[in-house]
């Protein structure tokens, strides 16, 4: 006799394969790292017209929100690069986005500034730090590879108020620029720049940076829901930040294709499947778009701490994040911590040969399902594995992503949200 867990399986199986629109799915990759939403971060409105793109899909699917609206509002505080940052080196001017980009964190700065190299013996040689700071770093651009970056910083208050002193930090990076979106502003400009780009026997350089901080930027959350037909105070939740890194004035804007445009494109395409009569769940069902995931996993962190239901009621959740490949498969964080569903995603996988390979991780703070899984809710953050690795700078864009095994991923989660309800 088999166990009432394999016949479900099987009946599962039995099901035909939902179909995937994937010109679809293009098109909204396409919109969502397009110059208009200006890489949908804290400059331009970029995530105020991501957020409204959003409920705009919810809402012609046919979405309702949960609580009179699809917006749940919050503020952050974020340093932002308001103009396009400008360098020359020797003469030379360096490209912004390809050769450099400003830190997210930089303050404002411009002028001229004769170079420094740091020399690296300051972490080790007492001697050559009390030399190296003997001069005067007020008109010097300081320059020094990232490895150092960390430990520049923490060299005692003596030594940190002469590198506060100098008029730029010019960090260079050996391989791709990635930036990040930044909560504090540091007390001097900084640059980063690529290894490649830096001339060898640089002496001088003209810079101009403009950064604006805000304490309270306002920003939101899109969540909406389709109610369960079995067991409505019970969830299925599928969660992915829709926020990227902006950009540093108009001439640069970070795409996010990957991260996490293709996360947002299969949270709107679940949100399409389940909307239609015949794939109507069991259980309700809520999606929810998060901002500020970029800044600190600052939406999700709102979301659990000022929930729109009671997170005791989330039977599961999926987080969805960097899905624009699948070549190698699929990694799935906190698969350790949940064995049961991790089983059984793996048994729907092997049946119906969606991915090469599902591999697992444990417990990691590494996206929107973090601050969840600390509130006790069961969660899986799925991302795909091989393909593209650009990341965090300007190359991360829609055409670069194969797309490999998307409606793959889309169908194992179809079958892994019917299987937690018990459907058939």
């Amino acid at each position: 006799m088999k166990p009432l867990f394999l016949i479900l399986i099987v009946c599962l199986f039995a099901l035909p394969m939902q179909a995937q629109d994937m010109p679809r799915v293009r098109q909204t990759l396409d919109t969502l790292t397009s110059p208009y939403f200006h890489g949908r971060g804290y400059i331009f409105e970029g995530d105020a017209k991501a957020a409204n793109y959003i409920r705009g899909r919810y809402k012609a699917a046919g979405l309702k929100p949960i609580s009179g609206s699809y917006f749940q509002e919050f503020t952050m505080p974020v340093n932002r690069v308001t103009q396009t940052p400008e360098l020359i080196v020797d003469g030379t001017r360096l490209i912004p986005g390809t050769d450099f980009v400003a830190s997210a964190n930089t303050a404002s700065g411009k002028g001229k500034a004769t170079i420094v190299c740091l020399d690296t013996l300051v972490f080790t040689d007492a001697a050559a730090a009390q030399k190296f700071f003997s001069r005067d770093l007020r008109k010097k651009a300081l320059v020094y590879p990232q490895k150092f970056r960390k430990q520049l910083w923490e060299l005692p208050e003596p030594y940190l108020q002469k590198i506060l002193s100098a008029k730029l930090h010019i960090i260079l990076q050996p391989k791709s620029l990635l930036t990040t979106v930044a909560a504090t502003p540091a007390p001097v400009p900084l640059l980063e720049i690529k290894e490649t780009a830096w001339p060898a026997k640089a002496r001088k350089v003209k810079f101009n940076i403009k950064a604006e901080f805000t304490p309270a930027y306002q920003t939101r959350n899109v969540i909406a829901i389709i109610p369960g037909t079995v067991q409505p105070d019970s969830f299925i939740v599928f969660t992915a930040h829709y926020d990227h890194l902006g950009g540093q004035g108009k001439d640069i804007y970070f795409p996010g294709a990957n991260d996490n445009a293709s996360g947002t494109s299969m949270l709107l395409e679940l949100a399409e499947h389940y909307s239609k009569p015949e794939n109507r769940p069991n259980y309700s069902i809520a999606f929810m778009a998060f901002a500020a995931e970029e800044a600190g996993l600052l939406g999700s962190f709102h979301y659990t701490n000022n929930p729109l239901f009671p997170l005791q009621n989330i039977r599961f959740l999926v987080n969805l994040d960097l899905l624009g490949t699948g070549d190698d498969g699929m990694m799935v964080v906190n698969g350790s911590i949940h064995p049961k569903e991790f089983e059984l995603l793996q048994t729907i996988n092997k049946q119906q040969s969606y991915l090469p390979q599902i591999k697992m991780r444990g417990r990691a703070a590494n996206s929107d399902h973090f601050p969840f899984s600390e509130k006790g809710v069961p969660a899986f953050f799925f991302y795909t594995l091989g393909g593209t690795t650009f990341y965090h700078n300007t190359n991360d864009q829609p055409a670069q992503l194969p797309l490999t095994r998307f409606k793959e991923v889309f169908r194992l989660i179809t079958d892994f949200a019917g299987a937690l309800q018990g459907k058939k």
